[in-house]
């Protein structure tokens, strides 16, 4: 099948360019991988704009961040790494750059701790309308799982990455928890099936990335990767999950109070 016209917001890569900070993580520095590798790498698609994620090597910057935002344009937002004390002002002004939500990495590290997740959560959603977003193996969700439902919104990556750990992540995406259709490669089990299950559960809680450039990845994102999707749901739901889910959780924000 042709990947011609396909539409798709993209919810989750990294930007990784010249010039700004990386942290080496258990060992690993990633390769570049700038604004135009990544564009050039989807030109077959109606990229209607996607999230670039922080990763684990970029840590607290946010220089990489607002030069890749400002390169992308309008259609792209940005999920940053900042900590918990980070003053009012700041997470605004990374608002006006694009910034929409912060991440909480627990597989690789290189973030905020967890423990602060709630409170941290309410203030953010509360000035600027952002969300949550984890790396976070399924397995270890069981005692997050009252403190995510409770807060204003979240998502978790690469569909839980862990099988055993998919019916409890399940019953979160019935309740509101959006989840990342992103990073097959990192999956110990069937995607198709597990997509078929969450649209199933709620048609609005997957959303596709394409994880680019798939940094550490046993298999990096791959165009087959779109066609599974579109051949295990019919064509409403394909763009649902490749496009329109992601779309509406980024830009449809809180008003901020500015406080």
């Amino acid at each position: 099948m042709s990947i011609a016209k396909v539409k798709i917001f993209d919810s989750h890569f990294h930007i990784i360019s010249p010039g700004f900070p990386l942290y080496p993580n258990n060992g690993f520095t990633p390769e570049f991988f700038t604004t135009s590798d990544y564009l050039s790498r989807l030109k077959s698609y109606d990229l209607a704009g996607g999230a670039v994620i922080s990763g684990s090597f970029q840590k607290q910057d946010t220089t990489y961040l607002r030069d890749a935002l400002a390169k992308l344009g309008k259609n792209f937002v940005g999920v940053i790494q900042i900590l918990a004390d980070t003053d009012d002002e700041t997470i605004l002004s990374l608002n006006t750059c694009g910034v929409r939500a912060v991440r909480f990495n627990l597989k690789r590290g290189g973030s905020e701790d967890v423990a602060k997740i709630k409170n941290f959560a309410q203030r953010i959603y509360e000035l600027a309308g952002w969300h949550v977003e984890l790396y976070v193996d399924s397995t270890e969700l069981e005692p997050l799982a009252p403190t995510l439902l409770a807060l204003p919104r979240v998502s978790i990556d690469h569909l839980g990455l862990s099988k055993s750990g998919l019916r409890l992540l399940l019953s979160l995406a019935e309740k509101g928890v959006k989840v990342k259709a992103t990073g097959f490669g990192r999956l110990d089990f069937d995607p198709a099936i597990a997509i078929a299950d969450f649209y199933k559960a709620n048609p609005s809680s997957l959303m596709f990335g394409s994880d680019l450039p798939s940094t550490r990845a046993p298999r990096p994102f791959r165009d087959e990767d779109v066609t599974l999707i579109k051949n295990t749901l019919d064509e409403a739901g394909a763009n649902m999950v490749l496009c329109e889910n992601a779309k509406a959780f980024y830009f449809h924000q809180n008003e901020p109070t500015g406080r």
